[in-house]
């Protein structure tokens, strides 16, 4: 992580951000009934009361243990139910097993999160800032599994046959396409990577220079429409369009069209937070796999563009409202170096198998995203709010 406090940062403004993220996690929580709190369909979807517990003990675990003399943990056990994947920290249950986890109880969950954030704003009340970065660092992952939160209990309600509304009007669909064409950048030394004075995470760290041939990127995002002739000219069934891991992906998971596509008498419908609904076709395309964004690029004679392209153009471009796969896989920067201790598990243990995405989603938290910002997914995962723009291919024997 890195954390430039600004000179008129104080104990008063953090504490006050705390109290904000905090409360829209338990708001997201609103609409739920109780049994909606518990189950895990799939081993990487996490129940919404783990989510709740798990982002508390990052604060007890990080900040009040290390930072608050004479702290009393809430519950002893707690340390091993709702660690994720910190092996300094200790023993934890299995990623797969969060869902058998009936006790603690949703009010004993609740409980916990009262309990740490009175000791939290109690902590916070001193003008000691020395801990204001692991604290925004704290918040900035609570606004992560704030997102992680919504992605997951869309597949828990989603895979539900009754599509059950989590929330009326609250389906989180992207703004259409205000622009077309495509954007020229010109060949030339771009400056990739973080450099700034507030928050990022370490793996935006190590900016660097690299080259980039001249290439178009795509104005626009991906829409239903221009995914439904995919579709209707065979996508899922010509293999000389997939990545050869893509097409047993396609064929061992029976994949026929994005996450919660639906085909009811001859009209596809899509499952949303707000119920099920018929799909749109001038709508923005969302919950795509790597492996089918690379397969439509395939099909329109295209390409994913590299991260470093999407951030060279971003300046230029309307994002933030799918998070956009890119053709680049998630590796560090140069000079990467992760911080000591369990808090440099954070991000480059992961730096393995999977790809990068760049952008936001509709279903991001405010003021949680950035032109740098590196969110990485192994390549067949649909569940996140993802989408496709387009480059143009860079053909060096033609130029």
């Amino acid at each position: 992580m890195n954390v430039n406090l600004n000179s008129n940062s104080t104990a008063t403004s953090v504490a006050s951000k705390y109290a904000s993220v905090r409360q829209l996690t338990e708001s997201h929580c609103q609409p739920l009934k109780t049994e909606d709190y518990i189950p895990q369909p799939v081993a990487y979807i996490s129940p919404p009361k783990w989510h709740l517990g798990h982002t508390t003990w990052f604060f007890e675990e990080f900040v009040l243990k290390k930072h608050m003399p004479d702290y009393s943990e809430f519950n002893m056990d707690f340390s091993y139910i709702f660690n994720s994947y910190y092996n300094a920290v200790g023993d934890r249950v299995l990623r797969a097993d969060r869902g058998n986890l009936t006790r603690p109880s949703v009010e004993m969950v609740y409980a916990y999160r009262k309990y740490v954030d009175e000791h939290m704003n109690q902590l916070l009340q001193n003008e000691d800032q020395s801990i204001a970065a692991l604290v925004e660092l704290g918040l900035n992952h609570e606004q992560q599994h704030q997102e992680l939160l919504l992605t997951d209990l869309k597949y828990i309600l989603g895979h539900n046959p009754l599509f059950p509304v989590y929330k009326s009007g609250f389906n989180l669909t992207a703004q259409k396409n205000s622009e077309s064409g495509y954007l020229k950048i010109a060949e030339g030394i771009h400056e990739i990577g973080y450099d700034g004075g507030g928050f990022c995470y370490d793996n935006e760290l190590g900016r660097h220079r690299v080259f980039l041939h001249e290439f178009e990127i795509s104005k626009t995002l991906v829409t239903n429409g221009e995914y439904m002739d995919f579709i209707a000219d065979g996508g899922y069934e010509r293999f000389e369009l997939w990545l050869d891991e893509g097409w047993a992906w396609v064929n061992n998971e029976k994949v026929s069209g994005p996450k919660y596509w639906h085909l009811i008498n001859g009209k596809w419908h899509n499952y949303t937070l707000a119920g099920l609904l018929p799909v749109n076709e001038k709508d923005v395309l969302c919950h795509i796999s790597y492996y089918e964004a690379g397969a439509f690029a395939e099909w329109k004679n295209e390409r994913l563009p590299t991260e470093f392209e999407w951030e060279a153009a971003s300046k230029s471009l309307d994002w933030g409202q799918r998070w956009e796969w890119t053709g680049s896989a998630y590796l560090p920067y140069p000079g990467f170096a992760k911080p000591p201790g369990a808090i440099g598990e954070y991000n480059g243990k992961f730096m393995v198998n999977q790809m990068v995405l760049r952008g936001a989603s509709t279903a991001t938290s405010p003021n949680h995203s950035r032109r740098t910002y590196r969110n990485f997914f192994h390549p067949q995962y649909q569940w996140q709010f993802t989408g496709i723009r387009l480059a143009r291919r860079h053909n060096p024997i033609l130029t």
